[in-house]
């Protein structure tokens, strides 16, 4: 009798408890928008943390709320942007990739050491003993820190710095967390003309310390047409607003601090069927290198012409 007394207790009190619950669930429900379980559904679940927010999730509630835009994923790209695009009723600008870019190319072999570092394999720890072994104390100390932190197998250790596969980058901004030099930079995938540099010593204390930094020479900004170069903190900056690609910093850098493959540069031809000798093409070109009068067939110098197609943003491309 005292069993079945404890049971119908326990059964009244279980039912009287359940109905309590189900009450306070639907008094104290949180309703959840039907959007971020959809957009959940399209973004990558790296979490990476790379759009600013907590995870995956934290994004999603963002964008539901008004506080991201519809393409903050940075590894999902233009397709995920444009399909969470339509779940929220609105079209996602499809703005250009940015990636990470290292700027040191203090190699093993350009750049000098003060001692050998035995200590933990982490840029972190080496940096903390006299800001590294290398005597130049901007420069990258090759200990894959980045490479480590980084979840898309983007960067890899080249004789002895961070070499980023552009390709693969997602630009969700880890390496440059933990990048203890803050070497780390983020560009437009486009831009190929960067200052692989970060030194803010003068000329002298470069060449002393790395034969591959920027030595503050100049030849850079009077080689740029484009007042694209400017020097900050002893060091060349290059404006990738004004930067049109002509490569001519690469060209006259003693150094070869300036990145980019001039080789590839392809030089303009115009069509003479096609030309009516309006003489715009020569109007924009700043190197002298297209010949010919008002209503004269145009040529170009191709001695001269350095590839950065200025001419055809004002002429139809049908005449080159």
């Amino acid at each position: 009798m005292v069993i079945l007394t404890a049971v119908l207790v326990l059964g009244i009190m279980g039912l009287i408890f359940g109905i309590v619950l189900d009450f306070a669930s639907k008094k104290f429900a949180v309703e959840v928008d039907e959007r971020v379980e959809a957009i959940l559904g399209v973004l990558p679940g790296a979490n990476c943390g790379g759009c600013g927010f907590p995870g995956c999730g934290g994004l999603a509630n963002a964008i539901v709320e008004g506080n991201a835009p519809v393409n903050g994923c940075p590894v999902g790209g233009a397709d995920v942007g444009a399909k969470v695009g339509e779940i929220m009723g609105i079209s996602a600008e499809a703005g250009e990739k940015q990636v990470a870019k290292v700027i040191c190319k203090g190699t093993c072999s350009s750049a000098k050491d003060k001692y050998e570092y035995e200590g933990i394999s982490d840029c972190r720890a080496a940096n903390v003993l006299n800001s590294g072994a290398k005597m130049c104390k901007f420069g990258c100390l090759g200990l894959g820190t980045c490479k480590d932190a980084c979840k898309f197998d983007a960067i890899s250790i080249v004789d002895g710095i961070a070499v980023i596969d552009e390709e693969k980058c997602v630009n969700c901004g880890k390496c440059k967390e933990v990048c203890p030099k803050g070497i780390i930079i983020t560009k437009p995938e486009s831009q190929e003309v960067v200052v692989e540099c970060n030194s803010k010593e003068f000329g002298k204390a470069v060449k002393e310390k790395c034969t591959a930094g920027c030595i503050g020479c100049g030849m850079c900004v009077k080689a740029c047409k484009f007042d694209a170069i400017i020097f900050e903190d002893k060091i060349a900056k290059i404006d990738p607003n004004k930067c049109v690609g002509c490569m001519q910093c690469v060209a006259k850098c003693p150094t070869k601090v300036i990145s980019g493959d001039i080789t590839k540069k392809k030089k303009v031809t115009i069509d003479q069927e096609l030309c009516v000798g309006c003489t715009v093409c020569k109007k924009q070109c700043k190197f002298d290198a297209i010949e010919g009068e008002l209503k004269e067939k145009h040529k170009v110098d191709a001695d001269k012409c350095v590839g950065c197609h200025l001419c055809m943003e004002k002429m139809s491309k049908e005449s080159y």
